[in-house]
């Protein structure tokens, strides 16, 4: 008899004993389940969408190229940044010459004949200056497009200039950009814009 319950409480023991694993499994089974379910309480933010402040102190060399009609443009030149300073009337004088970039002169190409601003201009290679005003704009087309800033200028060989009327932009350019826009027909603009102002100058192919 004392022999047949030893063997019955062993077994109810062991039967215990796997009825206690079997839950401890199913609450460590159910508790990594709701652990991979909550999401992480400290993931990394995403990242930032906003533009970078320009933090570039030099002028940036840059071109820029469209077409007006059938005409193929291209303009080089160096873009400055603003950082802070006046513009118009301090860093670039008015009624000056000014090479409307920095460093070289900036060019312009053109494969067909234009007019600018009712000039005529034969395809080629020039270099583009400016004589920024505080009323209006002189816009002038030179031929002799390898030169230092406007060092070795000289009105003589001037081959187109106009006059042009500046706008307000609604929002501040950061850098000197130069835009070849393209309008009906064959007719477009060369747009330069700059701190608070666009300078847009008509363009026919």
């Amino acid at each position: 008899m004392k022999t047949t319950y030893l063997k019955m409480l062993a077994g109810a023991l062991a039967v215990v004993t796997v009825v206690g694993c079997n839950n401890a499994s199913e609450r460590k089974d159910e508790t990594q389940a709701n652990q991979t379910m909550q999401p992480a309480e400290h993931a990394a933010p995403p990242a930032s969408t906003e533009s970078q402040p320009d933090t570039i102190r030099k002028s940036i060399p840059s071109e820029t190229a469209g077409k007006i009609g059938e005409a193929n443009l291209k303009i080089n030149y160096h873009s400055p940044g603003v950082k802070g300073r006046v513009i118009w009337g301090g860093l670039v004088p008015y009624d000056q010459v000014w090479v409307t970039g920095a460093h070289r002169a900036t060019t312009l190409e053109t494969d067909k004949n234009l007019t600018i601003g009712g000039k005529k201009l034969g395809a080629g290679k020039y270099a583009l200056f400016t004589i920024p005003g505080k009323e209006n704009w002189t816009v002038i087309i030179n031929k002799n497009w390898e030169q230092h800033l406007a060092d070795d200028y000289a009105q003589q060989e001037d081959v187109v200039r106009v006059q042009v009327t500046p706008q307000t932009l609604q929002s501040p350019q950061e850098r000197l950009k130069y835009d070849i826009k393209g309008g009906p027909g064959n007719t477009g603009t060369i747009d330069i814009s700059w701190a608070d102002l666009l300078v847009s100058v008509p363009v026919k192919s």
